[in-house]
């Protein structure tokens, strides 16, 4: 009697459980989930634009001044008001000074700003969201905390702390630091309460997953449930929640320093910049366009490229690609 051999080769090793295969078996490249993030943000054409261009205004503002030989703190009365020339490609402002030199520097600060009030407001808004959504006891007054704070008009709450806090600050910690520090957590603290409500509900659905509740059955600490569960699976909407919140961040700054309650004159940030020129704008236009157009292609490119983060952190729309 005659027995058909099995076609499958005993000896053969199983293919890579992470590994694509085709139609006829065949194993294909590996895809990772950094590989299939970075496909999926790719087809967001907006997010990749944004990415090129936020990363150049990045790399000009922090490497600009030095490259750009002229002095933005340096007065010069014989050449005021001018308009753009080979010498001054933006011109000067009223008292002299480059309005270039100016801009690049500002830059510097607007988007320290922008970046240390989000990882402020990233922060605390990250921790209430969990404690909230893991702890039920802390739920009900966490979630009032954040209804209260989302219930107050921020821009004159701003106002307000700053107009307080601000000359104590510049006497105990210097003019620079004492006004970034203060501009910075006081944007941090009332920007969180979007990231809390996200990650809150994430961390609902998270605690209710298969391994989580077996993590708990065989006794794991809630400490560690929530280093090695909870806190890493929400942290592709932290990621998004950063992105905008350093939109979010710039564009408060400028209101600020706008308004004159934020960096002094010699700190010459966008908004800044922008209080600075309004006086002149029937003189010197450039004065007003430039930082305008720079805050607000960074803000639109911030955004952009949260949106192409949040599409390609969704595991729905990785799954079609």
């Amino acid at each position: 009697m005659t027995t058909v051999d099995d076609p499958v080769d005993r000896n053969e090793e199983p293919l890579d459980a992470g590994a694509e295969t085709d139609v006829l078996g065949l194993e294909t490249k590996h895809r990772s989930l950094r590989s299939d993030v970075w496909r999926q943000f790719r087809r967001h054409k907006g997010a990749v634009v944004g990415l090129y261009i936020l990363a150049f205004i990045v790399v000009a503002t922090y490497i600009g001044p030095l490259l750009y030989p002229l002095d933005p703190f340096e007065i010069d009365p014989s050449n005021t008001n001018q308009p753009p020339s080979w010498g001054n490609p933006l011109g000067t402002d009223n008292v002299g000074r480059d309005v270039l030199a100016r801009v690049l520097i500002g830059g510097r600060i607007s988007l320290s700003v922008g970046f240390s009030a989000m990882l402020c407001g990233l922060f605390v808004g990250t921790a209430i969201g969990v404690l909230a959504g893991f702890f039920r006891r802390l739920d009900g007054p966490l979630m009032r905390l954040t209804d209260l704070f989302l219930a107050l008009p921020i821009l004159p709450l701003l106002l307000v702390v700053i107009m307080l806090f601000r000359e104590p600050l510049k006497d105990s910690l210097g003019p620079s630091l004492g006004i970034f520090i203060l501009v910075v957590v006081v944007i941090g603290l009332t920007s969180w309460m979007q990231t809390a409500r996200v990650v809150r509900g994430d961390v609902l659905a998270i605690k209710e997953e298969e391994y989580v509740l077996a993590a708990r059955s065989i006794g794991t600490k809630q400490r560690r449930l929530l280093s090695r569960h909870i806190v890493p699976n929400v942290m592709s909407p932290v990621i998004v929640a950063a992105s905008l919140g350093i939109a979010t961040a710039i564009i408060t700054e400028s209101a600020l320093s706008f308004l004159g309650l934020g960096f002094p004159a010699d700190f010459p940030t966008w908004g800044r910049l922008l209080f600075d020129a309004k006086d002149y704008i029937n003189i010197n236009a450039w004065r007003v366009v430039v930082p305008g157009l720079l805050i607000s292609t960074t803000v639109m490119c911030v955004n952009f490229i949260g949106d192409g983060l949040r599409d390609a952190l969704d595991p729905r729309l990785r799954s079609k690609g």
